[in-house]
């Protein structure tokens, strides 16, 4: 149908923006600008459409800045999966995707044998973080999964970014290297992100 088609271009094209220029997640921002335009929420787009869109809107708006602010942040998320090297981190999100500014978070997932593993070092490393709950491996239809949630200075962009820990049982790590529909990657680990970096650089 190409009217649904047209409403969920539309309103992946609003929410794009919401996303970088605003810092909005993807649910939140699809559902803003689905409001905002006043559309029917039936007609979302889906992950891909929207991701499309982030990255036209980027490539319009952002080609200046968006690639050093990228490489600043897939810099800090390899230095603290150095650091979180026994929790077998894998970068996701915008920042291992490509499409993440300067108000974006870092995901880092962590498979772990013990859920409570993780908590207990950064306790030990001295860490302040807040534990919230959020979606799984499986997305929002799956169990969902412990979120650490840390404040950390980006020295390369002179503010503070939040690095949000996801804590996945290690049996997850087997299917997390499984390709999308389009064949990309959904996640990394510190040897992929470097692969990027020195492919960037």
């Amino acid at each position: 149908m190409p009217m649904r088609d047209d409403i969920a271009a539309e309103i992946a094209n609003a929410a794009a923006r919401l996303i970088v220029d605003d810092g909005l997640d993807w649910g939140a921002a699809k559902q803003r600008a689905a409001r905002d335009l006043g559309l029917p929420r039936a007609a979302l787009p889906d992950n891909d459409q929207l991701e499309d869109a982030v990255r036209e809107y980027i490539a319009i708006f952002h080609a200046d800045t968006q690639p050093q602010e990228l490489r600043a942040l897939r810099e800090l998320a390899a230095r603290w999966m150095q650091r979180l090297a026994e929790f077998r981190p894998h970068l996701t999100g915008a920042v291992w995707r490509g499409t993440a500014t300067r108000l974006s978070n870092i995901h880092l997932q962590l498979f772990c044998d013990d859920s409570k593993a993780a908590e207990i070092a950064l306790v030990n490393q001295g860490l302040d973080f807040d534990v919230a709950e959020g979606a799984g491996p499986r997305g929002r239809d799956g169990k969902p999964a412990d979120w650490l949630l840390l404040d950390v200075p980006c020295p390369a962009l002179q503010e503070r970014v939040t690095l949000c820990l996801t804590v996945l049982d290690f049996d997850d790590l087997r299917g997390a290297l499984k390709p999308d529909a389009r064949g990309r990657s959904e996640r990394g680990d510190l040897g992929a992100l470097q692969q990027l970096l020195d492919t960037d650089a």
